[in-house]
């Protein structure tokens, strides 16, 4: 069977890229990757990082687009591509413009569709915005949905999508445990980090920050950016801000937070890079999806800024928690974690519901017809060994 995987950003590249590499080594499948251009600076990042190239890249990004007309150019441009590649099955991943058209031209050309990470849901369809109609969409055309967990497969099924669900687990959680295998086996790596980032403060609590989702564009972010300088002015926390390349996210970052010596305001950051962060981080606040999900396995408090999440289950975990884009909630809820040694402990249990490391394995098995041992999060046992990692990563990463 020939499958095309098709994404274009750096979330879906790092999501997708163990699922590529698991596709390539099963004799039943022939796999090749379209990438569409968007975020191509990060998404370079990764590929390179996972050891992949292109077999298709798109060149659809143009300055001050709308998303209508960005849409319209993925549509036609994917069409291209599978009028060359001829695929028995499409993989998307997501929420993404890119998932969303990719699936509508597999559909009108009657190819399956396979929906990597199907079925979650905020219940709001404008947030995130345009993401969860996107989602939706995708998963009303899937033949293949494969839900991340057991509350994704039951958002899908109460919608009563058509195709068969498999529960996998997150296939970011099989990423995550190759890219911290790679970063515990590699000692010269470490220390090449930690003299990287040899400006952050031994003496301050480091609180990591992402934001850069379009719901909160304009007034929300403006509120988180205040929030963060209030909780810059204290004497022993630190913040350090990877700002997106999104020119309305640079433009509110730059011209509010600049300048401050609490503030470091970095250029986005390779995964091996984040990751590190994280490890070093003592509070997360992010809008971001996936953040929300590899936090936790990592043992640290986030809080999210939104106001809605589609991923609940680590909030009823108690690991994750809502604050929206309020500056006084933000602020709040931080310096209660900042303060509250008991209520931080709490925050800090590890908890992972999105994933044991295997959801790669499991959607190989699903599209070459074999049975599938899905994934239970209430019956995760010790993690196992992580893989190999000239089997993950490039040689040159290593």
């Amino acid at each position: 069977m020939r499958v095309l995987s098709i994404f274009g950003t750096r979330p879906e590249a790092i999501k997708m890229a163990p699922l590529v590499l698991a596709l390539r080594g099963e004799p039943q499948l022939h796999s090749s990757v379209c990438v569409t251009g968007q975020h191509r600076e990060m998404l370079a990042q990764v590929m390179g990082l996972f050891g992949l190239q292109a077999d298709h890249e798109l060149d659809v990004m143009l300055a001050g687009q709308s998303l209508n007309g960005l849409f319209a150019r993925l549509l036609a441009a994917v069409d291209g591509v599978l009028d060359a590649a001829r695929p028995d099955c499409v993989l998307v991943h997501g929420d993404t413009s890119t998932a969303a058209a990719a699936a509508m031209a597999a559909f009108h050309r009657r190819i399956p569709v396979g929906h990597v990470e199907a079925g979650l849901r905020s219940g709001n369809i404008h947030s995130p915005f345009p993401e969860e109609m996107n989602r939706r969409l995708v998963d009303s055309v899937s033949t293949w949905l494969f839900a991340p967990t057991p509350s994704a497969r039951a958002a899908a099924l109460q919608e009563g999508v058509s195709g068969h669900i498999w529960v996998t687990g997150n296939t970011v959680i099989d990423a995550l445990n190759a890219a911290l295998a790679t970063l515990d086996a590699d000692p010269a790596r470490q220390q090449a980090l930690a003299q990287r980032y040899h400006w952050l403060d031994g003496r301050r609590r480091l609180v990591l920050v992402t934001g850069h989702r379009r719901e909160n564009f304009g007034e929300g972010l403006r509120n988180i950016c205040a929030a963060l300088r209030d909780l810059a002015g204290r004497d022993d926390v630190q913040i350090v801000y990877p700002v997106h390349l999104n020119p309305n996210v640079q433009g509110v970052v730059q011209k509010t937070l600049a300048g401050h010596p609490h503030i470091h305001l970095i250029e986005p950051l390779d995964y091996l890079d984040f990751l590190w962060l994280m490890r070093r981080a003592h509070l997360i606040l992010t809008d971001s999806g996936g953040v929300q999900e590899e936090a936790p396995a990592l043992g640290k408090p986030v809080l999210v800024l939104r106001d809605v999440t589609e991923r609940p289950e680590a909030v009823a975990a108690g690991t994750v928690r809502l604050v929206g884009t309020s500056r006084e909630r933000i602020a709040t809820e931080a310096n209660r974690l900042l303060d509250d040694a008991a209520l931080y402990a709490q925050f800090c249990r590890k908890a992972n519901p999105y994933g044991d490391g295997h959801a790669c394995q499991r959607i190989v098995d699903a599209l070459c017809g074999r049975s599938v041992a899905e994934f239970r999060p209430e019956l995760r046992h010790a993690p196992e060994p992580h893989p190999p990692l000239n089997a993950i990563f490039s040689e040159s990463q290593l």
